[in-house]
């Protein structure tokens, strides 16, 4: 036996996925936030397939590492391994794949190559022995917990499902309505997924990513309310969880509020890279009373008193 009647079964797996499409890259696919939501319910649904339950496997990382799509799968029990590599050896997996990938992204075809490797094994070249191919499996321990990015992809599907419950026919719809959200930004601190567009006011904006000349402006303008838009920000930030504004509030007291407020931005900015948009930072400040500030950043009135 490879694990013991009390020890789970835990193992872990990597997929590679590659369209043979020229015009279709999935890792490009994947990083645009728009198709992101689409691309991972594709992902969610065929693995679901292959199991025979949405539980039976989960997705710890998406890579993408051009011209693939690396998935880290990891499985939690020897029944579910088995059925997966039953699906992946028949081609069940890769049907499914292609198919929801097509109704997804509302395409004709996606043509797919996938390999599955544990470690060193490249599994592929042992499929037929299926128990060789579960113990290379076994021995290779998942290194990590879900990314938070997959965390918040698969609460913003169940949601969706939940919305959807009702309605077979399924990926098209629940991904339009992803991309189509009029709120600044998702519920319960989700930075995920960035929609091209936002209502402010009732008028509609570029949910650009936020500009130097945005960054000055806020720490120009902030005052002491830097604290408040920053622990905003926080709920979707990890870079800025406790304690960190308390510590820059004592690492830049000596060059005062502008410098704190500059500071505090910077590092979500740094930190959430292309999600450093200016929706959530529009959200933040609207949750503290500084409308003014927000109309300022968005080309709403000239500079006034933003405090």
């Amino acid at each position: 036996k490879m694990a013991g009647s009390s020890t789970p079964w835990i193992g872990s797996a990597y997929l590679f996925l590659q369209s043979t499409c020229k015009t279709i890259a999935l890792p490009s696919l994947y990083e645009s936030s728009q198709k992101k939501p689409c691309v991972f319910k594709a992902l969610k649904l065929a693995l679901a397939d292959s199991t025979g339950s949405v539980n039976g496997v989960d997705m710890l990382k998406v890579h993408c590492s051009h011209p693939q799509l690396i998935v880290q799968l990891k499985f939690c029990k020897r029944e579910n391994c088995r059925r997966f590599l039953q699906s992946y050896r028949e081609g069940a997996l890769q049907k499914s794949l292609q198919s929801h990938l097509q109704l997804s992204l509302a395409t004709t075809t996606v043509p797919l190559e996938v390999e599955l490797k544990a470690g060193g094994e490249h599994l592929d070249k042992m499929l037929k022995d299926e128990d060789r191919c579960l113990e290379c499996i076994y021995r290779e321990k998942p290194d990590r917990l879900p990314d938070e990015e997959i965390v918040e992809l698969e609460e913003c599907l169940k949601s969706l499902m939940l919305h959807h419950s009702t309605n077979n026919s399924v990926a098209g719809k629940d991904c339009s309505s992803l991309k189509s959200s009029s709120r600044p930004s998702p519920p319960q601190g989700s930075s995920l997924p960035t929609q091209l567009t936002f209502i402010f006011q009732g008028q509609q904006f570029d949910n650009r990513t936020i500009t130097p000349d945005d960054h000055q402006k806020f720490a120009k303008s902030v005052s002491k309310k830097w604290k408040q838009v920053g622990r905003s920000l926080q709920k979707s930030c990890r870079a800025l969880r406790d304690p960190v504004i308390d510590n820059l509030a004592l690492e830049y007291d000596q060059e005062g509020l502008y410098e704190q407020a500059y500071q505090m931005l910077l590092r979500f900015i740094q930190s959430e890279g292309k999600k450093a948009t200016i929706a959530r930072l529009v959200t933040a400040l609207e949750e503290n009373g500084l409308v003014s500030l927000a109309e300022e950043l968005l080309g709403l009135h000239s500079s006034e008193d933003c405090s």
